[in-house]
């Protein structure tokens, strides 16, 4: 059972487990190995630290709409692990008040700044289920540089204010970044500025119209210009760089200030040992909250499903919705797929019962392997 999270739902932990119960259900004698994966986003700090016996460290910081909540961070050998999600993710915006043009970053700066109070040289900032869409500014603000208009004054928070950006005084930054080692695991496949940029991609997700999409659009494209010629190292290229969308262009923001952007899985399944207890399974199950097109574009099920395929061993994802282009990830890997929802719910009954439709859909599934089992035997007549 390899599953990530189902978004505003299950924990990654919380969908291996309902998966194992419905398989349970339908084969009672099965070994089931359960490895919830994390892809930067919601759970990762945890996560880690439960695989590599680490520490969660409990601070208040700012969240993503300017009020405070309790956040953590990781510390694991010598490392402290920076979950974007757990301070400025898209739960943490209650939905009246989803505007990603005016949701902050701020937090994740305060986070990095307070992993640095440790002692730690090394920071790993995990990128995904990200609320916001302001390039990484707000974070760069809490880490000391100021973002000023024409007029020398501060810019308030949000993306949709870097369309004023006039320069960057980075006299303040915090200089202990220069002496850090800050990775960062993020989708490859998001970049900042362009027709695929994360405004267009990822902003009506976060509760943008089409005319803020556009706003953000063209206010990151400028905000990667001052980035570029006020702070970035020489030679970056913040707008279509891979990962410089991630977490609504956070990843562009801090590369500006010498992080290195790699791509999340290469990062984060070294703790896992994924290839090696794939080669172990006859059956991989995979789950997230919408199969569609992206599944295949960074996203834990088509990570596994590429993994799986490599090795020979069948794959079964799980979803909550399906979405356009969900039959893609036959591509990378996936024998099967199927939705949840055993009928039309509503969405808040669709998230609170998600544990439930979860493992009735992995029996669902499961018995139909079985009778397609059977029904592969010889016949034996009279």
């Amino acid at each position: 059972m390899a599953p990530s999270g189902l978004k505003e739902s299950l924990s990654a932990s919380a969908a291996a487990d309902a998966i194992a119960e419905g398989l349970l259900r339908a084969a009672p004698g099965s070994h089931i190995d359960l490895l919830p994966l994390v892809d930067g986003g919601e759970g990762t700090a945890e996560a880690l630290a439960a695989t590599a016996g680490g520490r969660l460290v409990h601070r208040t910081a700012t969240g993503p709409v300017g009020s405070p909540v309790p956040t953590h961070f990781a510390l694991l050998n010598g490392t402290a692990v920076v979950e974007m999600a757990a301070v400025a993710g898209l739960s943490l915006v209650p939905p009246g008040q989803r505007d990603p043009g005016a949701t902050t970053t701020y937090g994740v700066g305060e986070l990095i700044a307070a992993a640095l109070d440790t002692g730690v040289r090394r920071i790993l900032v995990g990128c995904g289920d990200s609320g916001t869409s302001d390039g990484g500014a707000g974070a760069l603000q809490a880490l000391g540089a100021r973002l000023l208009d024409a007029d020398g004054r501060d810019l308030p928070p949000g993306g949709a204010a870097l369309r004023r950006l006039h320069r960057i005084d980075a006299r303040r930054l915090d200089p202990r970044l220069a002496e850090a080692e800050v990775l960062v695991a993020c989708n490859p496949f998001n970049v900042l500025c362009g027709p695929r940029g994360v405004a267009r991609v990822f902003g009506p997700q976060k509760g943008a119209g089409p005319a803020l999409v556009e706003e953000l659009s063209t206010a990151l494209d400028h905000w990667a210009g001052v980035l570029a010629r006020d702070l970035a190292p020489a030679g970056i290229d913040l707008r279509t760089g891979a990962g410089t969308g991630a977490s609504g262009g956070l990843g562009a923001g801090l590369a500006a200030v010498g992080a290195r952007l790699l791509p999340r899985f290469d990062v984060l399944l070294d703790h896992v040992d994924l290839d090696a207890r794939l080669a172990r399974a006859d059956l991989v199950v995979t789950a997230e909250g919408a199969l569609d097109r992206q599944s295949s574009r960074g996203k834990i099920p088509g990570e596994v499903a590429r993994r799986a395929k490599a090795l020979g061993i069948p794959v079964l994802a799980l979803a909550g919705t399906l979405g356009e282009g969900a039959h893609e990830v036959r591509l990378i890997g996936v024998d099967a797929w199927s939705g949840i929802l055993p009928a039309p719910v509503g969405l808040p009954e669709a998230l609170a019962r998600g544990g439930e439709f979860l493992a009735d859909a992995a029996e669902r599934a499961l018995r139909m392997v079985l009778l397609g089992s059977r029904m592969a035997r010889p016949a034996v007549r009279p």
